[in-house]
Parts: structure tokens; sequence; C-alpha cells
């Protein structure tokens, strides 16, 4: 039975927030018309090398690898478009400040739910590394063994993660994110608000079909509808229509697991089973030892790539976490600067004791040091606090 559909989503339910980009009268500069149009192509690119050749490449652990290594790439790229902008902190409406941490917390929880994910998928390995060591003997009761041992990996692998049930709703809030807030009398503030709006599209799409791929569930997936004025706005939608077409068409025939390395070790499992549950015949030896050899091949190559794609996801999780806390940082800082003769508590500062705060690497004394991992969206600013 095929799962029901969604009807998808429309990206504006509130209206389309780029007439609060381009109010009439209002013009780019040739250097701010540069800046966004190299960044939009430059995303242009990723999302179109994201675009796979082959469809069933997209449930794959090593595609959502590629996907995360992009979205890692985009975020890094902004900082340098908020470094060229050359807008400070201070300049930044408080909105724009709320609405950024706003979204930061969200994508740090989404973060640690898709983590609790591939740890579980990879604690799965262990059954198939007994059931091979069990198989290396061809007594009956290590056979029998090593069959329960496969019946536990696929119970395992079948299971649900209950930290993975709040991603919806963290996803929905993102997509009601997408709304931007008004940019009044600052040309840079609007090329960043619409540079912000290609990330968090790119965002809400990559984290969304992470989401679907460790749920299996096609209502996770979110389509969105950007304005074909934006320069990546043909590489998205082309995007969004071959991986999530895909994705509801593969859930839609009910496989034991919908993502292709697993699926590529559930068939060997399948028929190795029947093999060791009801005794070999002469004529079976030779399969049985392809097979043994090719549930190995495939056992190691899923647990690699699952160690791959959590790195990449302990990345982002880095990336988004330094962002937040450079951004921290450079508030700070600033209120330092407007007031260097307070201390926290709204007196003097006599100068005892040099606290050091953990969150941004910023001494009490307004002394800014570059987080250990900046790569986000704010680390340059916390060198240049004007």
């Amino acid at each position: 039975m095929s799962q029901p559909q969604e009807p998808h989503r429309p990206l504006f339910p509130f209206g389309n927030p780029f007439r609060m980009l381009s109010p009439k009268g209002s013009q780019l500069s040739p250097r701010l018309l540069s800046l966004l149009n190299t960044f939009e192509e430059a995303l242009a690119a990723r999302l179109q090398k994201l675009n796979p050749k082959d469809k069933g490449d997209v449930l794959s652990l090593t595609w959502m690898k590629l996907a995360m290594e992009s979205l890692c790439e985009t975020h890094t790229v902004i900082k340098t478009l908020i470094t060229e902008l050359e807008l400070p902190v201070t300049e930044w409406d408080e909105k724009w400040i709320d609405v950024y941490l706003d979204i930061t917390v969200k994508l740090l929880d989404i973060c640690i739910a898709f983590s609790s994910e591939l740890s579980r998928l990879n604690q799965g390995h262990l059954f198939l590394q007994c059931a091979m060591h069990k198989l290396e003997s061809n007594t009956s009761d290590k056979l029998v063994r090593a069959c329960s041992s496969l019946d536990s990996w696929r119970q395992h692998i079948g299971s649900k993660n209950p930290r993975l049930e709040n991603c919806k709703s963290i996803l929905e809030s993102l997509v009601d994110s997408l709304t931007l807030p008004k940019v009044k009398n600052s040309a840079k503030g609007k090329v960043l608000m619409r540079a912000m709006y290609g990330v968090k599209v790119q965002t809400v799409f990559v984290c969304s079909v992470f989401a679907a791929a460790f749920s299996v569930n096609s209502k996770d997936l979110i389509d969105l509808d950007v304005p074909n004025t934006i320069l990546w706005a043909q590489a998205y939608s082309d995007l969004q229509t071959t991986v999530n077409e895909e994705i509801r068409d593969v859930f839609s025939r009910r496989k034991f697991t919908f993502l292709k390395e697993l699926d590529d070790v559930e068939t060997v499992v399948k028929n190795l089973y029947p093999m060791i549950q009801d005794g070999m015949e002469p004529t079976e030896v030779e399969a049985f030892h392809s097979s043994f050899s090719d549930l190995g091949r495939r056992a190691e190559k899923l647990s690699q790539v699952l160690d791959f794609l959590a790195k990449e996801v302990d990345g982002f999780f880095k990336i988004v976490l330094s962002g937040r806390d450079a951004l921290l940082c450079n508030l700070r800082v600033s209120d330092t600067v407007a007031d260097p003769f307070r201390g926290n508590n709204g007196e003097q500062d006599t100068g005892a004791g040099l606290v050091e705060d953990a969150r941004c690497g910023v001494s009490s004394y307004g002394n800014p040091k570059m987080h250990p991992r900046s790569s986000g969206l704010f680390p340059a600013l916390c060198m240049k606090v004007e």
C-alpha cells in the first residue's frame, strides 16, 4: 500500500518576502549587486552538483554525505559574504539577530537528532560482526546463534528513534522563518537577507530529506516554491523535483529499508539466512561462501559511510554553533565598547579577576579572540567590531 502524500506546501503563506527586499525606488550599487550575484551563482552551481544523474542514488548515505558537505559549504561561504559586505553586528537590526538565534537553536536540535540516528544505525554493525564471527564456524550451534544475530540486526535497523519525532515541527518552523523581516534604509542588509534566504532554503531542503530518510516518512518532505527571479531558482527546482519525487516513489514500494547501503546489506542477509537456518546442501557451499564474503564487504562499507556522514553532520553542528557563538561574542563586545567602565551587574569594573567567557572566547575586558572552529556566519566579524 502506498503512503498518502500531502499536498505541496506553498512557500509564502504570508506573502512574498522579496517585496521587503526590493521596495520601489530601491537600487543596489554595482559592488553590492556583484557580491550578491557571485553568491547566488555559486549556490546554483552547488545545487546543480547535488542533482544526481541516477535517481537511484538519491536515498543513499553517499549522496546524503554530499548534500551535507554542500550545506556546510553554503553556510561557510555566506560568512565570507558578510565580511565583504562590511556589515558589523552593531549595524544589524534586532529582528535579524532574533531570527538568526532562533533558527540556529532549531538547527542544533535537528543535528542532535540526526547524529543520534546515525549512531543508532552504526550500532547495528555489532550484530553483523557477531554474525560473521559465528559463520566462520560450521557447527550447528554457531549457525543458530548467527541466525539470532541477524534477526537482532533486522529488528534493530527496523526500530524507531524517538529523537526524530520532533523533526517535522522543527522543519515547519524553519519554513515559517523564510518570511524575512523588513529591511529599512540598508542596501547591505537587503543583500544579506536575500543571501540568507538562499542559505535557509537549502538548509530546509537538506534537513527535510534527512528527516524523511531516517524516519521513513514522506510527510517529512517539504516542497518550496522559489521565485523564478532568483539566480539559483531553476537549479533548486530541478533538484527538489528529482529528489522528492524519487523518495516518494521509493517509499510507496514499502521496502524493508530505504537507504541504499542498508538495503544492500539486507539483500545479502536475505539470501544468506535460509542457508544457515535450514542447513546447506552440498551444491550451496559455494553460494554460501560468496554471500558470506559479500556480507563482510557490504557491512564494512555501510559502517564506513555511516562514519563519514556522522562526521559531516557533526561538522555542520560545529559550524552552526560557532556562528551562533561568534554573534553572541560580537554583541557582548559591542556592549563593552559602548560602556567599557561598567561590569556585568551595571557596576564599575575594577579589573579584579579576568573572567574568560567560555561561550564566545571573549574576556570580560572585551578583547576578542577567534573561536577555535570559527566557520559560521559571524567569525570574521568577531575580530571587527565598529
